[in-house]
């Protein structure tokens, strides 16, 4: 994997960490935290998906990796609403 295809990949989780905390409803950080949240994403939603028998929807192939798009972007929202819902602080009366 080249220099250039490892940043188009860190672009791709970001965009993709962005959007699940956009859909979940929780910001967890900046840039670094969506590529963090944006390849969690990606391992939570293949593995969901394989798991349910779904089928890879909206692939992305970057240096021979394979990025499911949408099932990342799904994994993502749910790996941010648990962390979300785990570090939520409580209001003070």
């Amino acid at each position: 994997m080249t220099l250039a295809e490892f940043l188009i990949l860190l672009l791709i989780a970001a965009v993709v960490g962005s959007l699940g905390q956009a859909l979940a409803g929780y910001y967890l950080g900046g840039c670094f935290v969506s590529i963090v949240v944006g390849f969690a994403g990606a391992a939570i939603g293949v593995w969901l998906a394989r798991t349910l028998n779904l089928p890879d929807l909206l692939v992305i192939t970057v240096g021979g990796d394979r990025f499911p798009v949408i099932w990342s972007i799904i994994g993502a929202a749910i790996f941010a609403l648990v962390v979300g819902q785990l570090t939520r602080r409580s209001r003070v009366a």
